[in-house]
């Protein structure tokens, strides 16, 4: 097994990785803080890799200054954009998420999700 391609690209690796920690957490934990946590590093994980893909060394941001405008100075704007989208989107999600554990909490006094389906299946629901 040759490492040497892992070495170049240790930032896509480090992507991967925290793209695991965070389904492990989604998939593994019961509480479900946790598990919004386990979300947000997924998330972080994507943006890390977007970011990474659409930057090229030597390059400067979009923006043309000093009246250089050939292609080749500049990035790929597009990931950029992506990703703050993706930002904007999560943060709401996020906001979701939380608000609906607030509610789930205060009718069923915990956050353990095998103990709120026991009571959903106790209700009848």
């Amino acid at each position: 097994m040759d490492l040497s391609n892992l070495l170049k690209n240790y930032e896509e690796a480090v992507a991967m990785i925290l793209f695991g920690i965070g389904f492990s957490n989604l998939l593994l934990q019961k509480n479900l803080i946790k598990k919004i946590i386990g979300f947000n590093i997924m998330d972080t994980s994507m943006y890390l890799f977007l970011a990474l893909k659409g930057y090229i060394s030597g390059r400067k941001a979009p923006i043309v200054t000093d009246g250089v405008t050939s292609v080749e100075a500049y990035i790929n704007p597009i990931p950029s954009g992506l990703v703050l989208t993706g930002i904007v989107v999560s943060v709401s999600v996020t906001a979701l998420m939380l608000s609906l554990t607030i509610r789930l909490y205060r009718r069923y006094h915990t956050l353990d999700l095998d103990e709120i389906s026991t009571r959903l299946n106790k209700e009848g629901l």
